[in-house]
């Protein structure tokens, strides 16, 4: 018998969310004791350009680099609870996550763990360059033809998840899937409604929805003091949200923890990234949220009904990494009497030196870096005004390594060339990645799942 109500807690919003917040919520889903799913959702767009920059240099690298530190205090908890656990904390490298999971798993006696990894996400081989270029617009298939690929990936959606999971899954790994795709699958696996069940689709994305950026629907990303206040923000709670077959949301968080959920949280991310409310494209379903109602149901128990589904796009979106060259970054501080002044003219020696060769942008910071333009003039100063503690930063991007690393040889020199007590000089010069998006018909894409063995991975 399926049970009425379902519940998908969320324990990551981002790669390097902060840590512990994982175990309140298991022991939420326990205490419950009805079916539940815990995800992470750690895979943003550059991040997984970056990982697939480290899997480059490490083959054995290139996945979530916090996942050992995440897993560890529940991984027991949950296999025993009958928990699964979903995540794209695979980015570049499904099968590098899924051993280090299995390791994990041994260390904690549990050597039978059953891990799938979900596969076909990733597009970056030589073999798909034609594909991928067909399918851009023509000013971005110049850029690539001028550019090293360092990455391209599809969205996937959530079935692959979705079969895993009834075939036994105990962990899933996915690259790059769509992130409202890690509550789509659990769902889908447990109330086994059509995949041409739209509005159940449309509900349970909205779900994952809800989910994916972890806190920022139980506070974070949300407080402003004295107009929108959220209590013990120190201690936010992740969400939970509980749903049932006829695709009702229920968004809610652990008991004791801090931050809120209420109507002004919920409709905030509910829009979060959406650009037609009307028409939000996943790969599993088009939403339609024109005729939803949020209803505050108090207790930090927020409820979400009425969202309909359209038929999924032909397409799937693919996003393309580049090589973008070098970013530089330098910054010296001035203190005490004529601080500015003296930034001004370190800065004016940088245009100097370098302005000619590069498009430098300059901050003053403590005085001006928010609102002024790349221009690096700044706005009109007020003279009455004093500033004793200024850090100036000089920045440029280039794509010849070479030429971008004399803002952090210039800005370093000032120490003894520029004007009088500079100090606290820090540098950095790091690849820089531009990103192209093409729609890749779906039919072109190949994807499953298939269960990790460790003799496979070799």
């Amino acid at each position: 018998m399926v049970s009425d109500i379902y519940r998908v807690a969320c324990a990551a919003g981002f790669s390097g969310d902060r840590l512990g917040v994982a175990k309140p919520l298991v022991n939420a889903l326990i205490k419950h004791g009805e079916p539940a799913c815990l995800i992470f959702e750690s895979l943003a767009e550059r991040t997984l350009a970056l990982a697939q920059l480290e899997r480059r240099q490490n083959d054995q690298l290139g996945y979530e680099p916090l996942l050992e530190e995440m897993l560890e205090p529940i991984l027991s908890d949950c296999v025993q609870a009958g928990i699964p656990i979903v995540g794209n904390f695979g980015a570049a490298n499904p099968f590098a996550a899924a051993a280090v999971i299995a390791r994990l798993a041994k260390e904690k006696n549990l050597p039978e763990l059953k891990i799938a990894v979900v596969v076909g996400d990733d597009i970056s081989e030589s073999s798909y360059r034609k594909m991928i270029e067909a399918h851009l617009a023509k000013s971005d298939q110049e850029l690539l033809g001028h550019s090293q690929l360092v990455s391209a990936n599809v969205y996937l959606g959530a079935k692959e998840i979705s079969d895993a999971l009834t075939a036994g899954a105990q962990v899933v790994v996915t690259g790059r899937v769509a992130d409202p795709a890690l509550t789509v699958g659990p769902l889908m696996a447990h109330f086994k409604k059509s995949w041409e069940d739209w509005d159940f689709l449309a509900s349970a994305t909205m779900a994952g929805h809800l989910l994916e950026c972890g806190a920022q629907v139980t506070g974070g990303y949300f407080a402003d003091p004295g107009y929108k206040d959220v209590p013990n923000l120190s201690n936010v709670g992740f969400p939970i949200v509980e749903f049932d077959a006829q695709g009702n949301i229920c968004v809610t968080k652990p008991e004791g923890t801090g931050g809120v959920v209420n109507r002004l949280t919920v409709t905030e991310q509910l829009l979060y990234e959406l650009h037609d409310p009307a028409s939000y494209l996943t790969p599993d379903v088009v939403a339609d949220i024109t005729q939803a109602a949020i209803c505050d149901l108090g207790n930090n128990r927020v409820e979400l009904k009425g969202v309909i589904g359209h038929p999924k796009p032909d397409s799937l979106k693919a996003n393309i990494c580049i090589d973008g060259g070098w970013l530089a970054e330098a910054e010296i501080s001035y203190a005490g009497h004529h601080a500015l002044e003296r930034a001004k003219l370190a800065a004016q020696i940088i245009r100097d030196r370098i302005g000619k060769d590069l498009m430098l942008r300059i901050d003053f910071i403590g005085s001006s870096s928010v609102f002024m333009g790349d221009s690096g003039e700044g706005p009109a100063m007020n003279p009455s005004k004093s500033f004793e503690d200024i850090r100036l930063r000089v920045a440029a991007a280039h794509q010849d390594r070479q030429l971008a690393m004399r803002v952090c040889r210039e800005v370093t020199a000032l120490y003894t060339c520029g004007p009088a007590g500079g100090g606290g000089v820090r540098t950095s010069l790091k690849p820089r990645l531009n990103t192209l998006v093409a729609l890749i018909p779906r039919a072109e894409i190949k994807s499953s799942y298939v269960f990790y063995k460790e003799e496979c991975s070799k």
